[in-house]
């Protein structure tokens, strides 16, 4: 076969890696910069025929999604591309074609993505008071956004963002929201418990909503939940409907990444520890019943309804998706 995708492309090898070494970092950005990445490898590809257009689009997809193990919304992403390309080719569409597909394909999900992240703002905007002191951890897009968004319909409130360690994401958001004019205090991770009685709101993102109604979100977010719910406070999780997860409706569980060592203490200070290990998850889970309400692009709803959001999201691709791995290890064979 001619044209495939060859293992040294420049471009596609970029964006994994500032993927895999967090220089994109976020649920959103990740999805999207793992769509441009097909849409790169469409623009790119010299296939001659379809065989050859789709082994280098399985590669180019490979190298993308086992960059971060975690993030459901490069998985989402992928699929939702994979899916309309493998379709075309099924229907005998031309490489002309299959490079359109994927183009087109790829063109929509940062077109619903950017329009998620609009509504979400809005929908959650509501939720925000005059007086309020909201609590949030790590850097969120769209959370950010629905700060902002609630900051230009003139509300005054205020936000409390940890550090999270041991990348300090939160003081990125801190950065941010100082920028646009919202007063933000800056706390370490360890004195969320501490500031919690003051708190009116907890308002967090998500990298994978599961079937079940639980949020696995950046390690740490568990622990404020629980301080959250000692303290009578509200949680509201910012979520668009592609961190929802098809595969939880069929048993699979999350994995959660192990980040490097060295994210946590330089190699020279790791030395000196002698024997002793380091654990460096990235993300924990927190439970449906520590959580009030998802905020998504739909609308506002409980926990427990987040296996009806996958049923009317996804519920049809599960069987596309399965056929489409079928198909795609037919033709590898």
């Amino acid at each position: 076969m001619e044209g495939c995708f060859p293992l040294a492309n420049d471009d596609i090898l970029r964006i994994a890696e500032d993927i895999r070494t967090m220089r994109i970092r976020g649920a959103a950005e990740i999805g999207r910069a793992a769509a441009s990445g097909l849409k790169t490898y469409a623009l790119n590809s010299r296939a001659s025929d379809a065989p050859s257009f789709i082994e280098g689009f399985n590669e180019a997809y490979r190298t993308l999604l086992n960059t971060r193990p975690t993030a459901v919304s490069l998985a989402n992403a992928l699929n939702y591309i994979r899916h309309r390309v493998f379709r075309a080719y099924k229907e005998g569409a031309t490489p002309d074609l299959l490079r359109q597909a994927a183009i087109d394909a790829s063109d929509a999900f940062l077109k619903s993505s950017l329009q998620a992240v609009k509504r979400i703002s809005e929908f959650g905007a509501k939720r925000i008071r005059n007086g309020d002191l909201i609590m949030t951890h790590c850097n969120s897009s769209v959370v950010i956004s629905t700060l902002v968004e609630a900051k230009r319909q003139g509300k005054d409130f205020s936000v409390i963002a940890t550090e999270t360690r041991p990348r300090f994401q939160g003081r990125i958001t801190a950065r941010t929201l100082a920028e646009e004019d919202i007063p933000v205090t800056l706390i370490v991770d360890s004195a969320a418990r501490y500031f919690m009685p003051k708190v009116d709101k907890v308002v967090v993102g998500s990298d994978v909503v599961t079937s079940n109604g639980a949020v696995v979100n950046k390690i740490g977010t568990s622990q404020i939940a629980l301080a959250a719910k000692e303290a009578r406070v509200r949680v509201y999780v910012c979520a668009e409907t592609y961190k929802f997860s098809p595969s939880t409706m069929l048993g699979e569980l999350v994995e959660i990444e192990e980040r490097p060592a060295t994210e946590v203490l330089p190699d020279e200070e790791i030395a000196s520890l002698g024997r002793v290990k380091i654990a460096n998850p990235a993300f924990d889970i927190t439970p449906a019943e520590m959580i009030d309400a998802i905020i998504t692009e739909r609308g506002v709803i409980p926990p427990q309804a987040a296996i009806l959001i996958l049923m009317e999201e996804f519920g049809y691709r599960i069987g596309e998706e399965h056929l489409g791995r079928v198909f795609v290890e037919e033709e590898e064979q």
